[in-house]
């Protein structure tokens, strides 16, 4: 017996992983990424949700991604960075972010958007 398996065999290990995963396939199924919030100086315009990682869902990882972005004066989002959140979820924070368009305004400006990761129940 392997000693990996903490005393469990490795049929028993395959069933069980079978079974979780079917139990967790409609959940991963109903994954959703919902577009989060900017701040209040600079009003999005239009907002595109991130494509949720396939390795997050799988892990069943959700939650904030903080992501600062710089805009350039017609409202098109010229860099962006996470600064906080899981760094599995990260990447794809910041590409959606890369999509949005704000309100133009006189100058570029720097914003600091909220971007949430919620697996459906």
């Amino acid at each position: 017996m392997n000693s990996f398996h903490f005393g469990i065999s490795p049929r028993k290990l395959r069933r069980g992983c079978i079974w979780l995963f079917q139990a967790a396939a409609p959940a991963l199924l109903l994954a959703t990424a919902m577009p989060g919030r900017a701040a209040d100086d600079r009003a999005v315009k239009s907002r595109v949700a991130p494509v949720y990682p396939e390795i997050a869902k799988r892990m069943r990882i959700s939650g904030v991604v903080t992501v600062q972005a710089t805009v350039d004066p017609d409202g098109k989002v010229s860099d962006a960075k996470a600064v906080s959140g899981n760094r599995a979820l990260s990447p794809a924070a910041e590409e959606a972010v890369r999509k949005w368009r704000f309100v133009p305004a006189d100058a570029p400006s720097t914003v600091t958007v909220e971007v949430t990761f919620a697996l459906s129940q």
